[in-house]
């Protein structure tokens, strides 16, 4: 039975539509549920003397599934580009920050797939364009956003600004059209992208005029933040693993990481490429490579090995009669991962 629309008080500047999503299932008949048990059959053992049951019990023990809810509880065609990257730049103005490609995200560009995008930045903000799908999947995406965050650092998920004092850093963020959002919910967000073009796009459309700032490798001048979300950015970078390395460097002690992306399924590779590439034209021709996704089960063990532990995995399914985007327990293509840092 659906619900109602959520609206975090009136619709304004301020607030954002919140699409109403579907009724949990039971977790012990959900496919997340039953992904996030079979995780420990293959967590690496790093010590064959040690015994496998207790190794994975310990880093495990909080690997779960938790039916997604908006109830709190206590509790980033043309292969010319620059070797050498420019310097990054921060446009900064009030809460929101729009940061020029982090070095330290550097070692896991792909440079073809960065030459993609920058192919066709301009059309970041045309909600009929090749980005179409990511501003039809947006409200959907940041349902999750701000039930997780709201439940992991205790705020309310129903005021206007529900994110307000949180740092976040939206990794990857072409024109900012999750960053800006995110903003307007009361977050400090810093945003950065690896394509130049991306950044100028989305200085443009919020309007950031004021005071302009350089940095240099976030990671090695310790910018830390309370959550890190990198979604549609993983499955184009070169080295996954060294990707969530950097975002985990990024995250405080305790701090959430979010990441969303396309599972490497048959079903993907029917609906996510041939449908939505070759037959639906949703997306220009050559955007994804299927080789390049990757399984929940991988996403969870890379995060695992980077110190970050996944506690919570939704998926997103598209319906074709309403044209929209619904939270769902199938992640069998779309989905997204919330965890938290190790305590160091």
């Amino acid at each position: 039975m659906s619900r109602r629309p959520l609206r975090s008080g009136p619709r304004n500047a301020t607030s954002i539509y919140l699409p109403p999503i579907a009724a949990p299932l039971p977790e012990s008949s959900t496919m997340a549920s039953k992904l996030l048990r079979n995780i420990r059959l293959l967590l690496p053992n790093p010590n064959p003397n040690f015994p496998l049951k207790r190794l994975t019990v310990t880093a495990c023990q909080a690997l779960h599934a938790r039916p997604y809810s908006d109830v709190t509880q206590p509790v980033q065609i043309d292969p010319s580009i620059p070797k050498k990257p420019p310097i990054d730049g921060v446009t900064t103005v009030g809460k929101k920050t729009v940061n020029r490609g982090s070095n330290s995200l550097s070692s896991s560009l792909n440079e073809a797939e960065l030459a993609k995008f920058a192919a066709i930045a301009e059309t970041w903000w045309d909600a009929e364009g090749p980005f179409k799908p990511l501003h039809v999947m947006n409200p959907t995406r940041l349902t999750f956003i701000r039930s997780t965050l709201c439940r992991h650092f205790r705020k309310d998920p129903f005021c206007a600004r529900p994110l307000e004092g949180l740092k976040i850093v939206d990794v990857g963020c072409g024109g900012g059209i999750l960053s800006e959002p995110l903003a307007r919910m009361g977050a400090t967000v810093t945003a950065i992208d690896a394509v130049e073009k991306n950044i100028k796009i989305a200085r443009l459309h919020a309007k950031l005029t004021d005071t302009i700032m350089w940095t240099e490798k976030l990671v090695e001048e310790h910018r830390e933040f309370d959550a890190v979300i990198a979604l549609e950015v993983i499955e184009h970078v070169a080295d996954p693993s060294e990707f969530c390395k950097s975002l985990a460097a990024l995250t405080v002690s305790d701090g959430a990481t979010l990441i969303s992306t396309i599972n490497r399924s048959m079903r993907s590779y029917a609906t996510a490429i041939i449908a939505a590439e070759y037959i639906l034209h949703w997306l220009p021709k050559g955007t994804h490579q299927w080789s390049s996704f990757l399984t929940p089960e991988e996403l969870a063990l890379i995060l695992h090995r980077a110190s970050i532990t996944v506690q919570e995995m939704a998926g997103f399914v598209y319906n074709p009669l309403t044209g929209g985007w619904t939270l769902s327990d199938d992640i069998s293509v779309n989905f997204i991962a919330f965890g938290t840092k190790n305590n160091q």
